[in-house]
């Protein structure tokens, strides 16, 4: 693949949660092409095991783990699986996360009349399983694998953890208060582990995205026929540059933190990648 530029990562293992997801997926061909050897963690281990062949047919070590973000014993088994195979972790990219239809409202504002009408989803009606779910996935799936990961850090140079965070951590968005806030707390754990971790030599920082189009937002950003939703063309008003990002487009900022020659003194930033969404006030 044809990535932004090239930073060594030779010999460097690369660990990568949620890795069978359209960003997740860039990044670990973008990783790999730089000469890291990258663990491909996923629930779906099938999901990740077409990419790890796809990396080793250009060269490039790679290989596909089934991981639970949310399952301690899950990770220990996966993180024994590296070891054996790559060697202690040097980068951890958390990237596993997502979403809900029940932690979501059908609409951004509520009215009295909603609270009777059958159709509607309305805050009151929100399951708490399916928010617990949604801040777990995220928050927790982002701590757990840090706590089995980092510790091959300690006493190494040139580690560093990026996490995922998103647009939602600066301004919530309307309609998912569960994946808004458990960004949000994604985001503030990240500037916490920095200064945790300072003392050791470990970066933490993290990628916000802004709005790219993924098999997980398609439902909610296009029509069957193609067209955009109501809801996508709010976003594309909203966004400065008047489209939404290509997933390539994540890769230079990726490479730029996961480089301790480029950023080794960059530590505790969530760096928004979003076209100008989150600089834009709407006036």
């Amino acid at each position: 693949m044809q990535i932004p530029f090239y930073v060594s990562l030779e010999d460097k293992v690369v660990v990568i949660t949620g890795a069978g997801g359209i960003l997740c997926q860039r990044m670990a061909m973008a990783l790999a092409e730089c000469g890291a050897k990258v663990a491909l963690l996923d629930i779906n281990k099938s999901s990740v095991d077409g990419l790890a062949t796809q990396i080793q047919r250009e060269g490039k070590e790679a290989m596909g783990i089934q991981a639970d973000v949310l399952d301690k014993e899950s990770l220990k088994r996966a993180h024994e699986v590296v070891l054996k195979t790559f060697g202690k972790c040097d980068l951890l990219i958390n990237g596993a996360g997502g979403n809900h239809d029940k932690g979501t409202t059908t609409k951004e504002y509520l009215f009295e009349e909603d609270l009777v009408d059958q159709e509607v989803q309305t805050f009151f009606d929100l399951d708490d399983t399916s928010i617990q779910f949604v801040f777990n996935l995220n928050f927790l799936g982002t701590l757990l694998p840090t706590q089995e990961f980092a510790k091959d850090m300690i006493g190494r140079k040139g580690c560093s953890i990026i996490n995922i965070s998103s647009m939602n951590a600066f301004t919530p968005l309307t309609k998912i208060p569960a994946y808004s806030g458990a960004k949000a707390a994604v985001s503030n754990f990240t500037k916490w582990l920095a200064v945790h971790f300072s003392k050791l030599g470990i970066r933490v920082n993290a990628l916000a995205p802004g709005f790219f189009l993924t098999k997980q937002n398609e439902k909610l950003l296009l029509n069957e026929d193609g067209s955009l939703t109501q809801r996508a063309h709010k976003i594309i008003e909203s966004t400065p540059m008047g489209r939404f990002g290509e997933p390539d487009e994540l890769l230079g900022a990726l490479l730029f933190l996961a480089s301790e020659q480029g950023s080794g003194f960059v530590n505790g930033v969530v760096l928004p990648v979003d076209g100008a969404f989150s600089a834009y006030s709407g006036v």
